[in-house]
């Protein structure tokens, strides 16, 4: 789906919930699914085809898929990580993928079960079906900007990925701070990379709050040009592979930055932050965000 200019791609029902203690049923994520269509959200990370033992709280992708509200204005998004995810997907129904490439072998090994050389073969594979399929692909950089077993990931090797990854012709490509490390500096960096390897291709950014520098990141990935920015309602999430990994940037805080600075979100202030308090109440986890504590300005 090319949404035009700078708009919030909702993971709350995919990363959200992930890395919660409590898995929900499907019912339960349908309905989250349907108040953020509700809220206004267009683009949605509906599902993750991944293995459900290894990812209980992910466990009946289908189920979600064949009951989610089906507009012609609304596009859901379907994690996958091989090709056995991919037929899941498009027997499923999704609009769009998302296919994760991960930048270090350690953190490629514990959550793909593969190196990177592998990773991006299987994207290579996965990109041709996806386009033969018709369907919208992403490819998302995992650990864009630090890994909790590699350490420090540089700019450069990010970018080598990229140049790679853009050769199988991606609709789009997401940089992804999986574990909440990255800093403006770092954003600028590789957006200069991007820019040199892959100018034509729509750009996505990821960004966690782990350290807080998640809203920064959004705000310096904005200033450089028009892009889709993930968000949680309520600021859940987090990756079930990475120790320490805490949530997304919410959707009701960004939404917030990004109306300030001049972008019509489309996205309902008062529905995101009543989804918010509802699915913290479904978790028994407290939301994250502040939007709903502080309220607007002017009120």
């Amino acid at each position: 789906m090319r949404q035009p200019g700078t708009h919030v791609v909702e993971v709350g029902p995919r990363d959200g919930l992930q890395n919660e203690k409590k898995a929900l049923g499907v019912d339960t994520r349908v309905d989250f699914i349907s108040r953020a269509v509700d809220a206004g959200l267009r683009r949605i990370e509906a599902v993750s085809f991944v293995n459900p033992k290894r990812v209980p709280q992910m466990a009946g992708a289908e189920e979600v898929m064949a009951a989610v509200p089906r507009r012609d204005d609304v596009s859901y998004i379907g994690l996958v990580l091989n090709e056995r995810g991919l037929d899941r997907a498009l027997e499923s129904g999704v609009d769009e993928v998302n296919v994760v490439v991960v930048c270090t072998d350690e953190f490629s090994l514990r959550n793909q079960g593969c190196d990177v050389a592998e990773g991006l073969a299987r994207w290579e594979r996965i990109a041709a079906r996806s386009r033969e399929a018709g369907v919208f692909t992403t490819a998302t950089l995992a650990v864009s900007f630090g890994c909790p077993f590699s350490g420090e990931v540089a700019a450069e090797t990010v970018i080598e990925i990229v140049d790679r990854v853009a050769q199988s012709g991606p609709d789009e490509i997401a940089i992804a701070d999986t574990i909440g490390v990255g800093v403006p500096a770092q954003v600028r960096a590789l957006h200069a990379g991007l820019d040199r390897v892959a100018p034509d291709v729509l750009r996505r950014w990821h960004f966690h709050n782990t350290r807080n520098q998640g809203y920064a990141n959004a705000l310096t990935a904005f200033d450089l040009g028009e892009c889709a920015l993930d968000a949680s309602i309520g600021g859940f999430g987090g990756c079930p592979f990475a120790p320490a990994a805490t949530g997304n940037i919410a959707t009701e805080d960004l939404r917030y930055q990004l109306e300030r600075s001049g972008v019509t979100t489309g996205v309902d202030h008062d529905a995101v932050v009543a989804a918010a308090s509802w699915i913290s109440a479904e978790l028994d986890s407290p939301v994250q965000a502040l939007l709903g504590k502080a309220g607007l300005f002017p009120g």
